[in-house]
């Protein structure tokens, strides 16, 4: 409730310095306003964006289940300070989905901050990053939720994502020719997550991440955004791959999931995930592919007797394709299938399928949209489930 209350005094502050500053008033979508300080030292623009879901599922033996709810709401601060070559970013969840996931490493208090984070343009195409932000992993995590093609990102995202961390990152871009962009990523993350209050548990945890883009770049970035908005004129292709490595991690799923918890602590092991991405885009069509891949060096938790504990890392594959055509009049049809296997040995969890066909109408881009999807989820040994939803964006 504090930070509640602190978050709207934040921006009632900076309504408040309106009169006193230039105001630059931003299109539709591109943030609530811009503030600009008097000597032109300091930026900072505000937006705020919700997402309305209403959702249920079907399945022959168990009781249906219907939910609608405020699925996101976000605050967002960015600009510059001193300089347009160090830049910030502040993004704060008020949805309890946002700031679920508290537990003793998090103070037991709400995780609010998503991202609190410098990006300094030191040298040329050097950018260096600091602060909590998203890692370099899966390209389907790193686009926004405000810019995705379906109302939620995949099963592949769901097991396999290393979302966001305390970090610095490296940042590098270079061409080779006039065309061909080469990307490069190196990471260096705390491995437990973001929020964590109670300083570092385990090891550290070292990503790395190189893309391709030998048709140059996409239009309006778009290959970290859902959809083929720009419509590109000719076709843009990008390659991605990352090698994550979480040193003595401490949760079963990387820096994601839940702790391993022993009589005498944590249970500490190396776990490495690999991802392989791509996305195309043409005159309205669009296609994304996921690969990923989770391996531990021991990934069935022990106490310091050598007893099992019950808990397990995550190991195990996915693969995701994602595609989807953007008619004229900006309704846009896509389609998606998903397959995640995960080692039963270990696990105990059988494969999974689901196949996805959605409906988006863009009336602002991803600005303002109305997202539908119907989905079917078929797991091995069980009854399939049949899923609904239906979403509503609008962002300022």
């Amino acid at each position: 409730m504090k930070l509640k209350l602190s978050t709207l005094c934040f921006v009632l502050f900076a309504l408040s310095i309106v009169n006193a500053q230039e105001v630059k008033t931003p299109k539709f979508g591109k943030g609530l306003f811009n503030l600009v300080g008097q000597d032109s030292t300091w930026t900072m623009k505000i937006g705020t964006r919700m997402q309305f879901l209403g959702a249920s599922t079907w399945q022959e033996g168990a009781a249906n289940e219907t939910s609608y709810l405020v699925r996101r709401a976000r605050l967002k601060f960015d600009g510059f300070a001193l300089t347009p070559r160090l830049k910030y970013k502040i993004e704060l969840g008020l949805s309890n989905r946002d700031i679920s996931g508290a537990s003793e490493y998090t103070s037991n208090a709400p995780r609010y901050i998503l991202d609190a984070v410098m990006k300094w343009n030191f040298y040329k195409n050097f950018e260096l990053w600091f602060g909590q932000t998203k890692l370099p992993g899966n390209r389907e995590r790193v686009v926004s939720s405000a810019n995705m093609q379906q109302v939620d990102r995949s099963l592949v995202n769901s097991y396999f994502n290393i979302d966001r961390d305390f970090c610095i990152q490296l940042r590098h871009y270079h061409k080779l020719g006039s065309n061909f962009v080469v990307k490069e990523i190196l990471s260096i993350a705390q491995g437990e997550g973001r929020n964590i209050t109670s300083g570092n548990l385990g090891g550290y945890q070292y990503t790395g991440r190189i893309e391709l883009l030998p048709f140059g770049k996409f239009a309006g970035k778009g290959d970290y955004k859902g959809s083929d908005l720009n419509r590109e004129e000719k076709p843009k292709f990008a390659l991605g791959v990352s090698y994550d490595f979480n040193h003595n991690a401490v949760k079963n799923r990387s820096n994601q999931g839940s702790y391993m918890v022993t009589d005498d602590g944590l249970y500490e092991t190396n776990i490495s995930t690999l991802f392989i991405d791509a996305m195309f885009k043409y005159q309205g069509f669009s296609l994304m592919a996921e690969y990923a891949d989770r391996d531990a060096e021991d990934p069935i938790a022990k106490d310091a007797e050598g007893n099992e504990t019950g808990a397990v890392v995550q190991i195990g594959s996915g693969l995701n394709l994602q595609g989807g055509y953007l008619f004229k009049n900006n309704w846009e049809v896509s389609g998606r299938y998903t397959t995640v296997e995960l080692d039963k040995n270990i696990t105990g969890k059988e494969p999974e399928n689901q196949y996805t066909l959605g409906l988006s109408k863009y009336i602002s881009g991803h600005a303002l949209k109305v997202q539908t999807d119907i989905s079917y989820l078929d797991v091995a040994g069980s009854n399939g489930q049949l899923m609904y939803r239906l979403q509503f964006d609008i962002h300022f």
